[in-house]
């Protein structure tokens, strides 16, 4: 069975993102995605509390600030911490049972890892919606993923609600978490899809800009419960 997965996608409880779990949901079923992974930034509660909300399949799991770039952790559950070296941070990540991505290793302005990518990791994120320049990232990480043979993977990077599903991740699995990782591991997965459009992207520096002065989302949480 052929899934369609958004590998990267933050909710409200990143600080800079606008998604809320009702629109993460919706917009999921909007874009006919079969799943989503909730990599929320350091932090591996929310997608735990969001799975519980939901009959929709939910990834659980974190996007890592390593010391040398992000690292995004599929099926964390128990906490890792931030700022450890990036080999530290794999080990970590495949010590609690998870799957360690190179999220956008290329990419300018988001804390990527570059040539600390090494073949420890389970895959390379070879496409990010949100990641810029986008030709050139999506060409790089191929290129790095060729080279250190590992499985591509695909992913949006969402932070507002209607960026998701402009790349998503063909699993070939059954509709679980450990078939999905499994299928991934072994290479049994197929990246698709573009950059996020440009009036998103403004979109979503409009409203990071509002949030700045002092417009809060009307869904923020201030802590988990």
């Amino acid at each position: 069975m052929k899934l369609k997965i958004d590998l990267h996608v933050h909710s409200i409880y990143s600080s800079d993102s606008f998604i809320s779990p009702t629109e993460l949901v919706l917009w999921a079923k909007r874009r006919r995605l079969d799943g989503i992974a909730v990599t929320d930034h350091d932090c591996f509660e929310s997608a735990l509390k969001i799975a519980k909300e939901t009959d929709f399949l939910i990834i659980p799991g974190m996007e890592i600030s390593s010391r040398h770039g992000h690292i995004v952790g599929l099926n964390v559950q128990k906490k890792i911490p931030k700022g450890l070296e990036s080999d530290e941070t794999v080990d970590r990540i495949h010590a609690v049972g998870g799957l360690a991505i190179a999220c956008h290793p290329v990419a300018f302005f988001k804390g990527s890892l570059g040539e600390h990518v090494t073949s420890k990791f389970d895959a390379i994120e070879v496409i990010n919606s949100s990641a810029f320049p986008f030709a050139y990232c999506k060409k790089r990480s191929e290129e790095l993923a060729l080279r250190l043979k590992i499985p591509r993977i695909a992913g949006t990077d969402a932070h507002c609600a209607p960026e998701i599903g402009y790349a998503f991740t063909l699993v070939d699995a059954e509709p679980n978490v450990n078939s999905i990782l499994n299928a991934i591991e072994n290479g049994e997965c197929w990246p698709q899809g573009g950059a996020i459009p440009f009036s998103l992207r403004l979109t979503r520096e409009f409203r990071k800009l509002m949030r700045l002065s002092g417009v809060r989302h009307r869904e923020l949480p201030e802590k988990l419960e």
